[in-house]
C-alpha cells in the first residue's frame, strides 16, 4: 500500500511539476507529426513517404566540396551571419534566378537551415499581440513559430480544386478579412508544402496590395523554387513592385541540392530588417556549420542544366506515383511544384486521417503524413494525407506494390 501511495504521489508531483515548470507556449502545440511518422516508418519497417527527404545521393561535386573543406581545416566558426563567399554566392544566385540585386554584406543572414531562418525572422519582427497571416494547409512549423515568437497566427484556407488536376485557390475576401491593424506579416510558401500550389503573379500582387495597405511584411518560404512542373513559374515576392523593402525571403540548400541534413539556409531582407534578424540568429545558434557553408558555394555555382534536370527528374517521380494513388482510390491532387502529393482519403471509409495513416504504416508498409497536422483545426484535414515522392524510382515502385493492397481490401470504417 505504501508503495502505491508513493507512486501516486510521484505521478501527481510530475503533473504539478510540468504545469509549474513548462511554458504556456510549449503547451499550445505538439511535437512534429511529420517526424513522428518517420519514427513510425522505422518501427514498422515501412517505406517512408512521409518526411520530405531524398533517399538518393546528393551531387558528387557537393559532397567532394564538403570533404575538401573539412580536410582544409575549415572547422571553426564562420562569420556569424555567414561566410562571405557563401553570401556572395547567394547574392549571385538570386540575381541569376530572379533578377534581384542583393547586398551580401548587409542583406543576407546564413542560418542553421531555413527552419531557423524562419523562426529567427519572426522573432526579429514580431511583438506580443501582433498577428501573422498563414495559408492553410501549411507546413507544420509555421503555427508553432508564430506562437514561439509571441504572435497570433491567423489562418486563411487554400481550397482543393473540384478537378484534382486543377489549382488550389483561396477566397480573396477571406484573405482581405484576415488583415487588420495588428497584422505584422504574412507567410507565403511558394511552391507550397503540402499542396504543391505555385502562387501566380496576380495572387502575389493581391498580397502585395494588402501588405502595403496594412503596412505589413511578407515572409516567403521559397525552398522549393527550382522544383516546378508543367510550365509553372516561380515568382519571388521580392520581385513584385513595391515589395523589395518589405519582404524577407527564406531559402536554403536542403531541397534543391538533396542535403536536408546539412541545415544550411538563409534569410534575405533589407538591411534594416537583416540587422534584427542577425541579432536573433546570433543568440539562437551563432552560426551554421562552417565546412558545409563552403560546400554551399559549390552548390550555388551549379550550371543551369542542373536545375532543369532536377525539375525533370522530380516530374518523372510525380508522374510515377500519382497514377498509382488514383488507381487504388485516392483523390490525388496534381502538384505544380515541390515534391508532395496531397490526397483525399474519403473513398477508404476510415473515420479520420490518423487511423488511416496508422493502418498504412502498420498493415500496408507505407508511411504518410496525416492531413490534420497541416491545419489549425485538425478536423479540416481529417480526410487528407500527404505523400512525399522525393525518392528513388525503385522506392516508389516498391511503395506502389504495397499500396495496391488497398485496392483489393474492402472499405473499412475504423475509429
Amino acid at each position: 500500500m505504501r508503495t502505491a501511495v508513493l507512486r501516486f504521489a510521484l505521478m501527481a508531483h510530475d503533473r504539478v511539476g510540468r504545469k509549474r515548470f513548462t511554458s504556456e507556449k510549449s503547451e499550445r502545440f505538439s511535437e512534429s507529426v511529420i517526424r513522428e511518422m518517420t519514427r513510425q516508418a522505422m518501427l514498422y519497417d515501412a517505406i517512408n513517404l512521409a518526411q520530405g527527404f531524398p533517399d538518393f545521393a546528393a551531387p558528387q561535386e557537393l559532397k567532394h566540396a564538403a570533404q575538401q573543406a573539412i580536410a582544409a581545416d575549415l572547422n571553426q566558426y564562420a562569420i556569424t551571419w555567414g561566410a562571405k563567399n557563401l553570401r556572395d554566392a547567394i547574392a549571385h544566385r538570386m540575381s541569376v534566378a530572379q533578377g534581384l540585386q542583393v547586398d551580401p554584406e548587409t542583406e543576407i543572414t546564413v542560418c542553421c537551415g531555413s527552419t531557423e531562418a524562419m523562426i529567427a525572422s519572426l522573432m526579429a519582427v514580431t511583438n506580443a499581440r501582433d498577428e501573422i497571416v498563414i495559408f492553410e494547409p501549411f507546413y507544420e512549423n509555421y503555427g508553432p513559430d508564430a506562437i514561439l515568437s509571441g504572435a497570433r497566427p491567423r489562418f486563411v484556407k487554400l481550397h482543393p480544386p473540384a478537378d484534382p488536376d486543377g489549382e488550389w485557390t483561396f477566397d480573396e475576401q477571406e484573405l482581405r478579412a484576415a488583415f487588420c491593424g495588428r497584422t505584422k506579416a504574412i507567410i507565403v510558401n511558394t511552391p507550397n508544402n503540402p499542396t504543391g500550389k505555385v502562387f501566380s503573379r496576380a495572387e502575389l500582387e493581391l498580397i502585395r496590395d494588402l501588405c502595403v495597405k496594412h503596412n505589413a511584411l511578407a515572409i516567403t518560404d521559397e525552398i522549393y523554387e527550382h522544383i516546378l512542373y508543367d510550365g509553372a513559374e516561380h515568382v519571388s515576392m521580392a520581385r513584385i513592385e513595391g515589395m523589395r523593402e518589405r519582404t524577407i525571403t527564406i531559402n536554403g540548400l536542403s531541397k534543391t541540392y538533396s542535403v536536408t541534413g546539412w541545415r544550411v539556409g538563409w534569410a534575405v531582407a533589407p538591411a534594416s530588417l537583416s540587422g534584427a534578424i542577425r541579432k536573433v540568429h546570433d543568440f539562437l545558434t551563432v552560426g551554421a556549420a562552417a565546412p558545409l557553408q563552403e560546400a554551399g558555394v559549390a552548390a550555388l555555382a551549379s550550371p543551369q542544366g542542373y536545375y532543369r534536370r532536377l525539375a525533370e527528374d522530380y516530374r518523372a517521380r510525380r508522374d510515377r506515383l500519382l497514377p498509382t494513388l488514383r488507381e487504388v482510390g485516392f483523390r490525388a491532387f496534381l502538384p505544380r511544384g515541390a515534391y508532395y502529393i496531397m490526397t483525399d482519403i474519403g473513398s477508404f471509409g476510415f473515420a479520420d486521417d490518423a487511423s488511416f495513416a496508422s493502418h498504412l504504416v502498420r498493415d500496408i508498409g507505407v508511411a504518410v503524413v496525416p492531413g490534420s497536422s497541416f491545419y489549425s483545426n485538425p478536423a479540416d484535414g481529417a480526410h487528407q494525407v500527404r505523400f512525399a515522392f522525393c525518392k528513388r524510382s525503385s522506392t516508389l515502385d516498391k511503395a506502389a506494390t504495397r499500396l495496391m493492397k488497398l485496392r483489393a481490401a474492402p472499405p473499412q470504417a475504423q475509429g
